[in-house]
This record gives C-alpha cells, sequence and structure tokens, in this order.
C-alpha cells in the first residue's frame, strides 16, 4: 500500500491556469511579444523563471534584460497573478478533491504538495484546505523544476518518505514526466496525447478517490 500522496496544485487541486495565463499575457503584450493559449500550454508546470526564459525566447528579447531587470519582470508578472487570486475561495476546489482529501487523512496516508507554485501555501490557505496537507515542498529549495524530479523528491521527503512509497498526481506532461523520474507512481489528470498512455488516467479529478488510487497502485 502506497503511505503518500504528492498532490501538484495548477490543474489538480484547482485551476489557476487561467490567472496564469492572464498575468503572463499582459506581461507579454507589455513587451511587445504575441503570446496565445496555443503557446501558454508550454508554461503549464513549469517555474516562474523558466517560463518568463521561454516567452523572453518566444519573442526574440532573451538577450534584452540584465540579470536584474529579468527578475524584475518575473516579480511584475507574480504581483499580477496575486493580484487576481485575492477572489480564489473553497468554492474554486475542483470536484472530488475535498472528499479524496478527507479520505487519505482518515486512512492515515501523508499528504503533500509538490507545486512549482511559489504561492501554493496562499492558495490553499484560501480554498481552506490547508490543514489537510502534512508537508509542502518549497519550490524555491528545488535545484531544478519539472520535468527533473526534484520537486517530487522534496515533496516525499517533507513527509518522511520515499518517493518509491508515494502516489505522484498531475495534469501537466513535464509534471508526469518529474513524477516518473523520481521514482513515485504517477497519475494523471487529462488526455492520453498530452500524458502518455503508459499512465492511470482519470478525464475529471472526481473519478481520484482512495478507491481509484488504491487499484491503480495495485495494478
Amino acid at each position: 500500500m502506497f503511505k503518500g500522496v504528492l498532490f501538484d496544485l495548477d490543474g489538480v487541486i484547482t485551476d489557476t491556469a487561467e490567472y496564469h495565463y492572464l498575468a503572463w499575457k499582459k506581461l507579454a503584450d507589455d513587451l511587445g511579444i504575441s503570446i496565445d493559449r496555443q503557446f501558454n500550454e508550454k508554461l503549464k508546470g513549469v517555474s516562474r523563471e523558466d517560463s518568463l526564459r521561454l516567452i523572453l525566447k518566444h519573442g526574440n528579447r532573451e538577450k534584452n534584460f540584465s540579470e536584474a531587470e529579468f527578475n524584475q519582470l518575473a516579480k511584475t508578472k507574480n504581483d499580477n497573478y496575486v493580484e487576481m487570486i485575492q477572489a480564489v475561495s473553497p468554492k474554486d476546489v475542483y470536484p472530488g478533491i475535498l472528499e479524496l482529501l478527507i479520505s487519505l487523512k482518515n486512512a492515515g496516508i501523508k499528504i503533500s504538495l509538490a507545486s512549482a507554485s511559489k504561492n501554493g501555501p496562499f492558495l490553499l490557505k484560501q480554498m481552506e484546505l490547508t490543514n489537510y496537507f502534512d508537508g509542502i515542498a518549497d519550490p524555491a529549495a528545488v535545484k531544478a523544476g519539472k520535468p527533473a524530479p526534484d520537486i517530487f523528491i522534496l515533496a516525499a521527503q517533507v513527509v518522511g518518505l520515499n518517493p518509491e512509497e508515494c502516489i505522484g498526481i498531475e495534469d501537466a506532461q513535464a509534471g508526469i514526466a518529474a513524477i516518473k523520474a523520481s521514482g513515485a507512481f504517477p497519475i494523471g489528470v487529462g488526455e492520453a496525447e498530452q500524458l502518455g498512455s503508459d499512465i492511470a488516467l482519470v478525464q475529471s479529478t472526481d473519478e481520484l478517490t482512495l478507491d481509484f488510487l488504491k487499484k491503480q497502485w495495485n495494478n
């Protein structure tokens, strides 16, 4: 039996992806770089700094900014985003997630957050989910972002487990790659075209029950 579940945040617990997109689009527009929803798919699950690098590269402007200017651009995006997510509340929690957290808690299974978002703790607080989490991996403490396994390894460590004892839940390609590389057992939320046909998948988060997780683990 698995001993822990490592949750991604965006696209698994709630959808702040739209806010990220709008905040990046605003920044890109201000820089005269055009990005659309299709381009935004490349930014899902990717750290703030790496996302900014992808946008600047896309606009052929990666050489235009000093380190200090680059850091200021990343901060500007985050300021826009943080302003937008003040409105997040318990009603934004995805279907089935609260029930799953309660089931895991009752079964004595550790719950940890493995999100690239530095705003993870704030969002959990806004959605009144903080008390369900035994640990939160700090994305600032890892060397490399997803698809590197670092954040999932840390998410397991902060609850006293090895990744091999855990299930990781993700909705992004980079995240699934990170779970696999960490040694945890991957479950994807989404389509096989994006996430691969070699892992357990659900179309909707309300399919993520404790029984479903046990069944996949035992298979």
